[in-house]
């Protein structure tokens, strides 16, 4: 299969090694052959090292056209930071059971209260699909997973735009129903809110996608005719800005009637292979791409689901699933690999970014970015999730790590940090500060042990 996820264990690093360079050096060594890496998760942290999950392409015409983009592992460290603008980046990672933003856009709630505590905010699809409905916040960027990784990894800018010609494709030998509610669906957008659309194509032969689950109880998948699919998004790169993907994702229909039924306890199934496609193309061809699975019968559409937990009913009333996937490529920023670019006012970078808000426990790519990049990190406690990870083990630089309740601490947080205060000087009881006594150099001794000097030397300047 072109492309899978694979779990690894790599252990700690020696002292004084570097976290990048070891899992790169890590992980080549326990995939070699096996495929080029996508998506890189620790779902556990223990005594015997990381517990890692990785998404891998092994598929010909990927390796072509991602020949001169960077390993995910690549990082380059910000010069400084740009303090112009307060710029927050909102990550809730997908299919690993996230009370909030787990769902079907429950999130969006919370991407809206944050967005008021910052010039822009930076999120992925995840955090505000929601089915036929997009409430993303105007300041919003709605950014692919790894082009969020990238962006914290330094290895990628972000422009802005008014509005991209957004090119849709469809599984076409599925049913006739989906396929003609798919077509309304994109011709409903373009009269309401005024998609551009670069046109439809019907893929009589599509992408195959299989939802599973990972050794940790994650979502994830495989998939199968890649190479297709990315043969026919090259042979058309100049003609769109953003691309749709709108496929079946094979997943049990009892799996499906169990997560509409579980009472929002049940792990969304079809989200992780969902990235693990995004990844794929957009890594391929530097494009925004975001994806929505098609209904899989006419059996499932029409199964009565009675009253849902609130945090998929926007999937329990949507025939099609597609339109908050076209409302956000409508104004995904355009990705930008040439460094001569960057300086420029629409292009965001890493010395852009101001904070990073994370559900506790989460640790991959963006976190660690995060922390050797300077970046302040918000973990928020009630956001509930699969990763069991102690974020308080990294080395974290003075002021750097907060850990919160809720999202509503963590507004405070951003909003204290954009100010430019200390957040815990707002807090009670308060610390007193205390001198550090650093003892006085010894001016009499020398470099080569001989009796030394005592005239001061002056300061220079």
């Amino acid at each position: 299969m072109p492309v899978f996820e694979l779990s690894v264990l790599v252990p700690a690093p020696g002292e004084g090694a570097g976290l990048f360079e070891h899992f790169s050096s890590a992980v080549e060594f326990r995939t070699a052959n096996k495929g080029r890496p996508i998506r890189f998760v620790i779902s556990e942290t223990t005594a015997d090292g990381y517990h890692c999950e990785l998404g891998l392409v092994n598929d010909p015409e990927f390796a072509a056209l991602a020949s001169g983009a960077s390993s995910i592992f690549e990082f380059r460290r910000r010069a400084f930071e740009n303090q112009d603008r307060f710029n927050a980046v909102l990550l809730i990672p997908t299919g690993i059971g996230c009370d909030i933003g787990g769902h079907a856009g429950d999130a969006t709630p919370v991407a809206r209260l944050l967005a008021g505590s910052c010039d822009t905010l930076i999120l992925h699809p995840n955090v505000v699909n929601a089915s036929d409905i997009n409430e993303a916040p105007e300041n919003a960027l709605y950014c692919e997973g790894s082009v969020v990784t990238r962006l914290m990894m330094g290895t990628l800018g972000v422009r802005t735009v008014r509005s991209n010609r957004v090119l849709v494709i469809y599984d076409g030998d599925h049913h006739p129903l989906f396929k003609k509610a798919t077509q309304n669906a994109v011709n409903a957008a373009r009269a309401t809110y005024g998609l551009t659309c670069a046109g439809i194509l019907e893929m009589d032969e599509p992408v195959r996608l299989k939802a599973e689950v990972s050794r940790s109880g994650r979502a994830t998948g495989s998939i199968e005719n890649l190479e297709h699919l990315l043969h026919e998004l090259s042979a058309r790169r100049e003609t769109f800005d953003a691309v749709a993907l709108a496929s079946v994702i094979e997943v049990s229909q009892e799996t499906h009637l169990e997560y509409f039924t579980g009472d929002g306890a049940t792990i969304n199934p079809w989200g992780g292979v969902e990235a693990l496609l995004t990844h794929a193309v957009t890594t391929a061809l530097d494009v925004p791409s975001a994806h929505s699975p098609m209904m899989e019968s006419e059996e499932i559409a029409s199964a009565d689901l009675g009253v849902v937990d609130p945090r998929i009913g926007a999937e329990a009333v949507s025939l099609t699933f597609l339109n908050c996937v076209l409302k956000g490529l409508q104004r995904s920023p355009q990705l930008v690999t040439d460094e001569a670019l960057w300086g420029h006012g629409a292009v965001l970078t890493a010395a852009d970014v101001s904070c990073l808000v994370i559900p506790d426990g989460c640790l991959g790519l963006p976190t660690i970015a995060a922390l050797h990049q300077g970046v302040p990190v918000i973990a928020v406690r009630e956001n509930r999730n699969l990763m069991k990870n102690d974020l308080d083990l990294l080395p974290w630089g003075p002021h750097q790590f907060f850990r919160v309740d809720n999202y509503w601490e963590a507004c405070g947080v951003m909003a204290a940090l954009r100010a430019g205060i200390d957040p815990h000087s707002t807090r009670r009881p308060i610390t007193a500060v205390e001198p550090r006594v650093v003892p006085a150099p010894d001016v009499n001794a020398t470099q080569d042990g001989e009796e030394g000097d005592s005239r001061q030397i002056p300061a220079s300047g």
